[in-house]
């Protein structure tokens, strides 16, 4: 049986950070992943440009944390690795960064796969040892610490089952979201072993689906929008900003954002209903005003209907409203009805909301409440937050602090 101080259980954002937080640290250190490289689900995020986080001070970012509760459970990781230590922690490593609009933080290249990289030779460097391919299958506590059963895999003939032993184990094995990336929800099944509980699970960040939805409009971007969550008649979230329709459905920050919210009414059975205000900074009467100084009779509707939206969009509106005249538009623009019939699972969902109950879970050092020496990171736990850098700030800053806990409890455990 081969011994370590720490084995760190997955090796996505958060187990990579937990693990770049160890890099270094003297100690014998072991990432396991199951695929043939880490960070998989990272070179999707920000399609493709890995928006690493967010750089609003605390006040404003912990808005953007869900459920209820969750922003108060974070502050401790928050301030102990913080949304600006992230970006001096990333240019330290290499990798200059960029923040752009809505404060969202990217690499300066524009690709993730540098993320990846500087993390992973930050790791290595540090005397970290990575084992692709190896599934956990097993973490069992006794007097001594934890055994964990690892099953080693080509990708295609399984191996025979090896056991390690470790003073510490942090499980980071990420959601349900993009399961072709290795996130198929494993953990959960592992921490229930150990006698914590799982929280509901469902897609957050993710496509919702119109009724009779017209393909016409799938590929047009709208910004500068008003997005309107209405759930049984009663309008509970207005957003403002970028909405896109795709071969999902509603997608975009907007969507993203009201998609939390409306996955738990349509899983209610509640009635739900999108309502876009294309000109959120006009009101009806100022639209009216216009319409009679501008519009003449030798311009074709259509045309003049263009200048409020982008051609593609044009004749999907028109559709919408079978009896649209110079009258009745005004009120159409600023109220265009997209009853919601479902949404995408995990297959395409950004992050998967639930899990960990935070209860379980000491916020002063990630540790289990139920089984010392287990730590989680990341999206195992019950919490998430909107789209634009928040669910890997927190991925970084629970892996960061699940890192630093339990490097202090393997020193406490050999009396230093």
């Amino acid at each position: 049986m081969r011994y370590y101080d720490i084995v760190i259980v997955g090796g996505g954002a958060s187990g990579m950070m937990a693990a770049a937080s160890l890099s270094g640290s003297g100690k014998k250190v072991l990432l396991v992943e199951k695929n043939r490289i880490c960070g998989r689900k990272l070179l999707i995020t920000g399609k493709g440009r890995c928006n690493i986080t967010n750089a609003r001070p605390w006040e404003d970012f912990s808005r953007h944390i869900h459920p209820n509760g969750a922003a108060d459970y974070l502050k401790t990781a928050f301030h102990t690795f913080s949304n600006s230590d992230t970006v001096d922690f990333m240019e330290r490593l290499g990798l200059p960064t960029v923040v752009e609009r809505g404060d969202r933080v990217f690499p300066a290249s524009g690709r993730s796969s540098d993320v990846r990289d500087v993390l992973l030779r930050h790791i290595v460097q540090g005397g970290v040892e990575i084992m692709y391919l190896c599934d956990v299958i097993s973490v069992s506590l006794d007097s001594s610490g934890y055994r964990i059963g690892i099953v080693g895999t080509d990708g295609a003939e399984k191996m025979e089952v090896e056991f390690l032993f470790a003073r510490a184990v942090i499980l980071a094995t990420g959601g349900r979201s993009y399961p072709l990336t290795g996130s198929t929800g494993e953990g959960y099944a592992l921490a229930v072993s150990l006698g914590h509980s799982v929280t509901r699970l469902f897609p957050s960040l993710t496509a919702l689906v119109p009724e009779n939805y017209n393909r016409k409009l799938i590929g047009l971007t709208l910004k500068n929008v008003s997005l309107a969550l209405e759930i049984d008649g009663s309008v509970v979230q207005t957003e403002q900003g970028e909405l896109s329709f795709t071969s999902g459905g509603i997608e975009g920050a907007l969507g993203f954002r009201v998609s939390r919210n409306a996955v738990r009414a349509l899983d209610a059975g509640r009635k739900v209903r999108l309502l876009l205000d294309l000109k959120p900074g006009l009101t009806v009467g100022q639209i009216e005003r216009r319409i009679i100084r501008e519009y003449t009779s030798e311009l074709r509707f259509p045309v003049y209907v263009a200048s409020y939206m982008p051609m593609h969009a044009v004749g999907p509106f028109m559709e919408s409203f079978p009896r649209l005249d110079r009258k009745t538009l005004p009120g159409c623009l600023k109220n265009w009805v997209f009853p919601v019939k479902g949404y995408v699972g995990y297959d395409r969902a950004v992050v998967t909301a639930g899990g960990i109950p935070l209860k379980e879970v000491s916020r002063r050092t990630m540790e289990s409440k139920l089984s010392p020496g287990l730590f989680f990171a990341g999206e195992m736990l019950d919490i998430d937050g909107d789209t634009g850098g928040y669910n890997l700030q927190i991925a970084f800053s629970t892996g960061h602090l699940a890192a630093v806990s339990a490097l202090a409890r393997t020193e406490k455990a050999i009396g230093r």
